[in-house]
Parts: structure tokens; sequence; C-alpha cells
């Protein structure tokens, strides 16, 4: 195995000279009319923030190494996606946070839990510098995919309204009714996740493998690091899209097999 190489250090200077990027962006939204200067200086800040806060947590977090504590942060991790998700939802007539909150939090622990204690076998399986990380990936990159399948189920629905209840006065449930809205609905929230599939390696190189090889890490093994965690969120994207959008189906029709949307 080869030696962990030097890091260098990134200090405030470096961190200060960064802004220059944000001024750079911020001078085209201004020369454009854009108007996304407030929106650049907010987000600027609260990555600052929130970055720093959640480094001096998992600071404190690896020290204690409590298994209900690793877990609580998980569970905050899943309701911020599932608060982020309400918001790129439209769809205010059916209530599907619940569902949402209950299927990602059941999906993503399987997949979290079988990556850190069956594939890395980290020991305990809840060991904070394996399970926080990864349930974090699996979260950040899987919210959207739950959000653009949520989104199309309830616009092909409104959509083939008319088809839709021909089906169920014919005498179809509504799963008969609305299954090829379900296939395409879960279709279109995989989709991006199979894409980057395609495209690391050739076309990016994603955070995590970057950030091992910047920190002196063998690249061979951030490669292998890098395919468990594209793998997973491959699973985990399927299986919560998946979950959600049959049990927020469901809600979209009432026990008489009756559509509820307007």
């Amino acid at each position: 195995m080869s030696p962990v190489q030097h890091v260098i250090e990134i200090g405030p200077l470096q961190l200060a000279l960064c802004l220059g990027f944000v001024m750079l962006a911020g001078g085209a939204s201004l020369y454009h009319r854009l108007g996304l200067g407030r929106d650049l200086a907010v987000g600027t800040v609260r990555t600052f923030a929130q970055l720093f806060l959640m480094g001096y947590v998992l600071k404190f977090v690896f020290e204690v190494n409590f298994s209900w504590l690793v877990m609580l942060i998980f569970t905050g991790m899943i309701t911020a996606a599932v608060h982020i998700i309400r918001g790129r939802v439209s769809e205010r007539s059916i209530p599907f946070v619940v569902p949402t909150f209950v299927s990602m939090l059941l999906s993503y622990a399987l997949v979290t839990t079988v990556v850190t204690a069956v594939i890395v076998g980290a020991k305990p399986w809840w060991t904070p510098r394996y399970f926080i990380p990864l349930a974090g990936m699996i979260v950040g990159n899987s919210m959207t995919a739950i959000a653009i399948a949520l989104e199309r189920l309830f616009s092909d629905l409104k959509a083939r309204r008319a088809e839709v209840e021909m089906k169920l006065a014919l005498g179809a449930d509504y799963r008969e009714a609305s299954q090829d809205i379900l296939r395409g609905a879960v279709k279109a929230g995989m989709i991006p996740s199979i894409n980057s599939l395609m495209a690391v390696g050739l076309v990016s190189l994603p955070g995590m493998m970057t950030g091992q090889i910047l920190s002196g890490t063998d690249p061979l093994m951030a490669i292998r690091y890098q395919i468990v965690v594209m793998l997973m969120i491959v699973a985990a994207t399927s299986l919560g899209a998946v979950l959600v959008t049959g049990l927020v189906r469901r809600r979209c029709f009432s026990p008489a097999q009756r559509l509820l949307l307007r």
C-alpha cells in the first residue's frame, strides 16, 4: 500500500480568494441584468455557514461515536431533503410529505446499511466516518430523482385524466388505470442517475473520488469507492422512486376509485 501523501492545507486566505469566483458570477448577473446578485450572496453565506457548522458537528460525532446520534443526523438529512422536495413539487391537493419521508427513510437506511456493513465492512456498521458521508451522498443525489418522479406522476395524472377515468369507468382499479403513468414517473426519476453512470470517468470525475485523490488516497482505491457510491445511488434512487410513487399514487384516488387530482 502506498503511503498517504502530504495534504496541502487550504487556509482562510485561500478561501477568501475563492470569493472571486462568486464576484465573477455576480458580475455576469449584473451585466446581463439577471437579478441573481442577492441569491448568489445568500447562497455563498449559507455555503460557508452550513458547511463549517456540519464540519464541527461531524468532528464531534466522530469523537463521541454514539449510534443514536448517527441515526438522528441521518433522520435530519432526510427531513431536510423532504422539505426541499416539497418546495420543488407544485402539487398541494395530495398529501405526499409523509409517504415521501417514510419511503426515503426505509430505502436509504437499507442501502446505506448494506454498503457500510457488507460492502465496506465497517465495524460497527453505523460507524459515523462511513455511515454519515455515504448516507449524505445517497440522500443528496436521490432527492432530485424523487422530486422529478413525483412531479411527473402528478402532471401525467392530470394530463391523462380522461384516459384514467375511462379505464376506471370500465371496471379497472386505480392500479390498472394508472400503471403506465407510474412506470413513466419511476423512469423519469431514474434517468439522471443512469446518465451519471454513462458519463462518470469520461465526462466527469465525481466529488468523492476527487476528494480522496486530493487527500492523498491511491487513485485505484478512490475509484473502487466511487464505483460503490455510483451503484448505491442507482439502487437508492430506484428503490426510493418505486416506493414513493407507489404510496403517493394511492393517495391520488379515493376509496371509491375516483381520481382526486384537479
